[in-house]
Formats: C-alpha cells, structure tokens, sequence
C-alpha cells in the first residue's frame, strides 16, 4: 500500500507508566515546530469499549473531546502539546475492535468465513491505525501503543503493528521504542539487560525498532549508549537519552537537544518544511519558571490520592499560571475528610478554593461545608461541574432556606430538587458513552466575570454530566443572589451561575480544563488565579 502518511508507532517496554504519552507528544510538537502536520492516537489493550465507565483511582481522568468522545487521558496531552483537536478516531481500544468484528461478523461481512484474531482482528487494528492518515489532512500520525510489550493483550497490537511495515513499505514506518535503564545502587551501575529483554521480546514479535528512547534517572554513558546498540540491533545516534524532568514540558526540548526528532526525519527521508520554530514555546516556559508572585490555592475532590484523576485541571493550571506569571502551589484535598468541624484549619491557608468533577455522594457533605466556607469568607471559589452543583445546593440550603435542598443524584427523594437529571437522561439504562458529551454553545451574560474572562459572549466548552440545574427553582435563586449568568441557547440549560457582592465565585456546569492548552491558556483558570492573587494581596494590605 502506497502512502504519502508517514507513520510513527511508539511502544514500551520494562514497566508501565514510563511516559509514552508524553513522548508521543514531545515528539509530535517537535514535527509541528518543523511544519508538518502531525495527529496523535491510542491504541489501549482493555476491553472496555472507552474509559467512559472505568474508575479513575485505576485509570486518571476520562478525557471528552470537542466531538464527545470519552478518551485516554494521553488525549488531553496530545491535545495540550499540539494545540490540535482529537477525536473518538484518536483513541481505540481492543474492546471497540472486537465490537467492531463481532458486529460485522453478525451481519455477514466475512461471508461465512470463520472469524479469528488474524486477520480479522489485525485487520480492524490496522484499519484503524491508518483512518486518520487516509483522510488527508496529517503528514504524521504517531500512534501509542498501550501497555508493555510482553503483555498479553497486547499481542494482537503488535502484531498489526509488524504487518504494518509490510503494509506502508521502507520510508514511510518506524518504531521507537521507550524503554527504561535502572539504576542499582548497591553496584553503582546502570542495568541496560532489561531494555535487551524487552527489546527481544519485540524482535520475537517480528518488530525490530529503529531508535531506542531510554528513560533514566542518569546520563547514559557512551559505553551504555553503545552496549545498547550493538546488542538491541539500532545505529548509535538512534539511542535517545531521555532523561527525567522537572516539568513534561520540558521534554520537547530536551528531546530536541537529543536531536530525536532529526532521526526520525532522517530514518522517513524527510525534509523540513520549515525552521524549527519553538519560540512560543520557549516564552511558555520561561514564564513558567520566573513568577512573580505565589498563590496557594485548594484542589477539593475525592480522587486526590492519585492526581491523574484530575490530570486536566492540573494541567490547565500550569498554562494559566504561566500567562500571569504566578507559581501556583496547588494542593489536593480529600473532600472527605472535610468537616463542619475541621473545615476551618484546612482551608485557612488557601487563596482560592477549586471544588473538582466528580460522581457519587461519597464526600460530598464536604464539599458542601467547603463551599459555605468560600462563599461566608469571599475566598474567590471555582466549581466545575459537579462543584457548581454543590454550590447551587450550598446557596439553596444556606441563603434560599430549602431545608433538605439536594440533587436527585444523591438524594432522590429530596423535598428541593435544585439539580436534577437531564430530561433526555431519564430513559437512559446504559451508563457508558451515553452521558451529555461534547462541546456546546453558551451565551455569557454581558459584563459577567465569565463574559469578562473570555472577552466575548458566545462561547463553545465540553461537557460530561447527566445531572442539571432545575429551572424551577432559577427565579428565587437569581433573587437572592446566585445569578445565572451563562446558559444554552438552544435548552435554557444553565451553564454558568456566579454570585453578586463576591470577589470571585464562579461555578461552571461544564468541563473548561479539556480546552486548556500551552499556547491558549483557559480563560477562567487565568481569571481564577488573578482573583487568588489579588485576595492574597488585599490580606498582606490588611484589607
């Protein structure tokens, strides 16, 4: 098959959670600095057909693309680095394969064949792997391979991903392989026998990689540079360094300073369309890294054990913290452990206080007391999704006096419904992908401090919910305070709600953190971190 795509596929080996995503990404970013038009995707070995429906303490965050899809969370790096939109064609996993197959299978397509993982599987791996090539639109598409090498179900992966030299022919393929070098320090020695084992693991598979990307703790001397070449079969400048960082955006450059974006373009005869052009990216970074001023704001969720459960809205506070030039010490809070008891000596010391996404009652009491608390003390309070519903029930029970005031989510027989499910929502049995998913007008009221932060009135922002504000109850709210300030245009559903007389209070129905990007910050988390600035500096005032 003749192609004008080239293609770019990462695997790993050793141990998992060794950054391919983050590879990927670095080197996708390097491309796009050269001109090319450059598309990431996943490809995940588990059988669930998303991440839609998988808790995040075992997989981070589900991330929802502009066209409502419940991706990997490597999707919200690849969208961050490339400042390019994915897509659902941007992240498969063996269980849409296997749908996929069984699907056509049951309507007859293979024409009575018996059906197998090759090449029926294979096949739908590879015809997928070269969907988004095939649309003419991408000069490079890197694909990730999820999981190690070695594992099980990964081999149908592997497999297809051997078939595919074959298939795009010399020139237009290429493997890197991220592996990891140990360190042992009783013996003071860098181990490279686990990359070999790894590195024979693909050979077995029929996959030889053409450069090796080597995440260490260390400098890889050239002795270990050159013992892995010889004995994993690559050219000695394939041998990438990779060393760890102290931010991942960081590693663009430094896989620059590898020259690994030279290989690669060597290794697929081809030529720059333009100079390296890291500017932006360079000014990025030295914001990040020389603030002017220091904020300590609160992350309240009930995942805050493993922060990739929160990994987008980390993440969009890097990009805004950089735009005003602020180091934002943020730190996570178990909404749990928050009681009307101890709320003060955990918040006390907080600039401004984020209540996260989330499902389920679990903490959520917290969250309430936590709200009351920003709100009573003017802290500037930042609530997405469900922690703008925790406000609504905040303001419902404390200001309006609807004893019992709640959402049907975790109370169904609340006397006060405020939040409610969606109407479209009530007849829905199937919990995966069947959420309100994807991106959706807003209109911002004029000289709102949401309208203010975009500098517009008309904005799109992506959604993952089931539950809503009830209108019903939209006149006494607005009355005592609690203004709806952004709302759909097309349902009436209310988007935004933002409280008069308070510094900063802002609660936002959908998911701002997914748009976030190095090159385009998010405005409200820019907004937020200005307010958190601006209250730390009226306390040092004395104000």
């Amino acid at each position: 098959m003749a192609s004008q795509t080239k293609y770019i596929f990462i695997t790993g080996g050793v141990t998992s959670s060794l950054g391919k995503g983050i590879i990927a990404a670095s080197l996708g970013k390097l491309l796009q600095a050269r001109g090319f038009r450059v598309t990431i995707q996943k490809f995940d070995p588990y059988l669930n057909i998303d991440p839609g429906t998988l808790n995040p303490y075992e997989h981070g965050e589900c991330y929802v693309t502009e066209d409502g899809a419940e991706t990997d969370l490597d999707l919200g790096h690849y969208e961050r680095f490339l400042n390019v939109n994915t897509s659902q064609s941007n992240n498969i996993t063996t269980g849409r394969i296997y749908n996929n197959v069984i699907t056509k299978e049951r309507k007859g397509e293979f024409l009575g064949k018996t059906v197998q993982v090759i090449p029926h599987i294979t096949d739908e791996i590879k015809s997928n792997f070269y969907k988004l090539g095939q649309e003419g639109k991408y000069d490079v598409v890197i694909t990730e391979i999820g999981g190690c090498v070695g594992d099980i179900e990964s081999l149908p992966f592997i497999e297809a991903v051997r078939q595919a030299r074959w298939d795009l022919g010399p020139g237009n393929f290429l493997v890197v392989h991220l592996t990891l070098i140990p360190y042992l320090k009783a013996a003071k020695e860098l181990k490279t026998k686990p990359t070999q084992h790894s590195v024979k693991q693909l050979l077995e598979a029929g996959i030889q990689p053409d450069i090796l990307v080597c995440r260490t703790e260390y400098p890889l001397p050239n002795e270990v540079k050159r013992k892995l070449a010889l004995f994993c079969n690559v050219q000695l400048d394939s041998v990438i360094e990779a060393m760890d960082a102290d931010s991942i955006y960081d590693v663009p450059l430094l896989m620059k300073k590898e020259k690994l974006d030279e290989r690669v373009l060597s290794k697929l005869n081809l030529k720059p369309k333009s100079k390296l052009d890291l500017k932006d990216w360079k000014e990025f970074l030295g914001k990040l890294k020389n603030p002017t001023a220091e904020v300590t704001i609160g992350l309240i969720g009930k995942y805050v054990s493993l922060p990739d459960a929160y990994k987008s809205i980390i993440e969009s506070f890097t990009h805004a913290a950089a735009a005003v030039e602020c180091r934002v010490k943020l730190i996570l809070l178990s909404s749990e452990e928050i009681s009307s008891e101890n709320y003060q000596f955990k918040l006390k010391s907080l600039d401004g206080i984020l209540v996260a996404p989330g499902f389920g009652e679990r903490g959520f009491e917290g969250k309430i007391v936590t709200v009351k608390y920003a709100r009573e003390n003017k802290i500037p309070f930042f609530g997405i999704c469900l922690g703008m519903q925790v406000a609504v029930i905040e303001f419902s029970r404390h200001v309006l006096g609807l004893k019992g005031a709640n959402s049907t989510e975790m109370d169904p027989t609340t006397p006060h419904p405020v939040i409610a499910l969606m109407e479209e929502q009530k007849k829905i049995d199937q919990m995966g992908g069947t959420m309100r998913l994807g991106s959706y007008a807003c209109d911002l009221k004029k000289n709102s401090k949401t309208a203010l932060a975009y500098g517009k009135n008309k904005i799109q922002e992506r959604h993952r919910h089931r539950y809503e504000f009830n209108n019903a109850y939209l006149d006494q709210i607005q009355a005592m305070g609690l203004e709806a300030t952004g709302k759909n245009p097309e349902t009436g559903l209310v988007e935004i709600v933002e409280l008069k007389n308070h510094p900063w209070f802002v609660g936002v129905q959908f998911h701002p953190e997914y748009k976030s990007t190095v090159l385009n910050p998010q405005p409200l988390f820019v907004s937020f971190i200005q307010a958190a600035i601006d209250k730390k500096n009226s306390k040092l005032l004395g104000n």
